[in-house]
């Protein structure tokens, strides 16, 4: 089914094949790699929500970064947080090779210390770094984010482990079910959950 999905949506740009197939062959854990279906959401979100500024949590080697860009305005701009300095070169190279490096910053370094330096508002907010911090990351956010702007927390079904009814034995886990939680009990989020991949929320921020 996944493959006929593939088959059935808009082409995996070159650069990003490209990229794919470094991630895979010199990074490890490629898998926290966004892959083409997640980054096509994340593009066709981009164009629907039509941000002018975009945070991203967990830049990785870029994937999902070239991909929000792709469907950003001209104008548009991300700001984009990675803790693995021994990556900053690779995603530079990426960006460029995808002409995007007029419309990206890159910060590395801990987004718990980077985004409240970050003197800006965003229209939207992508959370897809440590696991653990999900619940730090939805209260920073929620400082950031604009009134009627949007924030998506990719990996949030974690693999299933979310729904066992025994409590979590590790602390990734329990970042992301206490981060569900928070999202749930916020009356001022309106959210919902989409089983792609490893869950996809989306989060809007209520006026």
């Amino acid at each position: 089914m996944e493959q006929y999905i593939l088959n059935h949506i808009d082409a995996q740009l070159s650069v990003l094949k490209e990229l794919e197939r470094y991630t895979n062959l010199n990074v490890l854990r490629p898998r926290m790699l966004s892959g083409h279906l997640l980054g096509n959401i994340l593009t066709m979100l981009c164009k629907m929500i039509n941000p002018i500024s975009i945070l991203e949590i967990g830049t990785f080697t870029g994937y999902s970064t070239i991909c929000m860009a792709q469907g950003m305005k001209s104008n548009g701009h991300i700001h984009t947080i990675e803790i693995n300095d021994e990556l900053e070169n690779v995603i530079l190279t990426f960006l460029d090779k995808a002409n995007i490096t007029n419309q990206v910053t890159l910060h590395i370094g801990n987004a718990i210390d980077i985004i409240p330096k970050i003197d800006l508002f965003f229209d939207l907010i992508y959370i897809d770094g440590d696991k653990r911090e999900y619940p730090k990351y939805l209260e920073l956010a929620l400082q950031k984010v604009t009134n009627n702007g949007f924030i998506l927390a990719d990996n949030t079904l974690w693999d299933g482990k979310v729904a066992k009814l025994n409590m979590p034995d590790d602390a990734y886990t329990k970042g992301i079910m206490d981060f569900n939680e928070m999202v749930k009990l916020n009356t001022n989020l309106e959210k919902v959950i989409i089983p792609i991949r490893d869950g996809l929320t989306i989060i809007r921020k209520k006026s």
